[in-house]
């Protein structure tokens, strides 16, 4: 290798991982202000594992995106493989489920909704409602092999 392409994929390797880091900053910072983090530390009552939190949300966005680039198997097949499978849909599920609850949270939808249908009361039943039928469409979706 010339000294030249030395130069050249050291720029590229400091431009990826510069463009990275503020693009993956900007989505942390996004989530952390609409208040999926704090209302989920709030509703666990771990507060005093602040560090660990923080520590955790770190690596999984590494992880992810190192299991994104190198698109790594997983070895394991069969029934454990199916297991695995079973606990990251549900695990990516409740974090999508808690990140559009938020975000409408934070955009005032549901008073705004209540009050353009006079809902006094059961909008707990309407959200309920609405995430069955999110969580039964996945469901079939998948179920059918729509997505291949």
């Amino acid at each position: 290798m010339s000294v030249r392409e030395i130069l050249e994929s050291a720029a590229l390797i400091l431009i990826g991982a510069g463009a990275g880091g503020i693009i993956s900053a900007g989505v942390f910072a996004f989530l952390a202000i609409i208040g999926v983090f704090p209302r989920l530390i709030g509703k666990t009552g771990t507060g005093r594992q602040i560090c660990c939190y923080e520590t955790v949300i770190i690596l999984g966005g590494i992880l992810g995106n190192v299991l994104d680039l190198y698109e790594f198997p997983i070895p394991a097949g069969g029934l454990i493989g199916d297991m695995l499978m079973a606990v990251f849909g549900l695990s990516v599920g409740i974090f999508v489920g808690c990140l559009a609850m938020s975000l409408a949270e934070t955009l005032k939808t549901l008073p705004v909704i209540s009050r353009r249908i006079h809902l006094a009361v059961g909008v707990q039943y309407i959200i309920l409602a609405v995430a069955i039928g999110k969580m039964l469409g996945s469901l079939i979706y998948f179920y059918r092999d729509m997505g291949a």
